[in-house]
């Protein structure tokens, strides 16, 4: 059974890695600035419209330590103490993610006013039916099926535990956060790094929404102003990028499947930016001239 878990673990990795590749692969060329691409980047370009450029187109068990006996096969390929450090880092990293997606599905009910007109392409819609399975399995890949398993059993508890909430002990609590004491520095690092980028984007998302606060104007633009928006035209893309470098820092940079996923936001959030940014050139002849696109001073 543990070997099968293990063979079926390797399938979802080469399959995700795979994925990334083929999904960054055509970004990647369509960036390049050669005449010989212009034809294949505006195509790329167009099956990612969206918003505003896409209108001016067209207009556990209970605790860590008790996951599986089953564990102690995996001695031979990696210490007992090893492989259940994998599997909280990996619940850790998910946790980093849910804290992103959660706060994202709330800025798109309360924070934005899209326009009416608004449209994205239909491979835009696939890319992020794409993005937000394959990401969370990337972080985990390796422990997926442990993962789901442990996260599963906890979740479980609790629920039969708050049943009666006098089930509900002090020590319950910290020997399912206890493991959190025990990750390695690099970690930490890597989840500052990922909250410097959740706040900035929020905030940036804060500006972006204030800026139709006036339902009646919801087809107006107009020259976002603050935070990073100063240096960038896409700062809530840059965000995003520090975030992930964040995850790939706490993974370990070990990880190959982490680095695709990585490669894959930042070819395609770059690329996307720098459309954003000719499009608010060509909006306004007022728009700041020393703002970049998505790294400050430098593109």
């Amino acid at each position: 059974m543990v070997e099968s878990n293990q063979a079926s673990a390797m399938v979802v990795v080469w399959l995700l890695r795979a994925g990334w590749i083929a999904a960054t692969l055509p970004i990647v060329i369509a960036s390049v600035p050669s005449s010989k691409f212009s034809a294949f980047h505006d195509l790329v370009l167009w099956f990612g419209r969206r918003g505003k450029t896409m209108e001016s187109s067209s207009k556990a068990t209970s605790q860590l330590t008790g996951v599986s006996h089953e564990l102690s096969v995996h001695k031979s390929h990696l210490s007992l103490r090893g492989y259940k450090y994998g599997i909280w880092k990996s619940v850790f990293l998910l946790f980093l993610m849910e804290t992103q997606v959660l706060r994202r599905l709330f800025e798109g009910i309360y924070v934005f006013k899209y326009s009416p007109s608004a449209r994205m392409h239909i491979v835009g819609y696939l890319t992020g039916l794409f993005f937000y399975t394959a990401a969370p399995l990337s972080l985990c890949s390796t422990y997926a099926l442990e993962v789901f398993e442990f996260v599963t059993n906890m979740s479980a508890e609790f629920v039969v535990k708050g049943k009666d909430r006098m089930q509900v002990t002090e020590y319950d609590l910290w020997g399912h956060l206890n493991p959190l004491i025990h990750l390695k520095w690099y970690v930490w690092i890597g989840a500052a790094f990922f909250s410097w980028g959740w706040i900035h984007q929020r905030r940036c998302h804060a500006i972006l929404g204030s800026l139709r606060e006036n339902n009646q104007k919801v087809n107006d633009y107009t020259i976002p102003h603050g935070d990073w928006f100063e240096y960038v035209s896409s700062p809530h893309y840059l965000a995003e990028i520090v975030m992930y470098g964040g995850l790939v820092i706490a993974s370990g940079f070990s990880d190959i499947t982490v680095w695709l996923l990585f490669g894959f936001v930042v070819a395609n959030l770059s690329f996307t930016a720098a459309e954003t940014h000719r499009w608010y050139i060509r909006k306004f002849d007022s728009y700041p001239r020393n703002r970049c696109a998505i790294i400050p001073f430098v593109y």
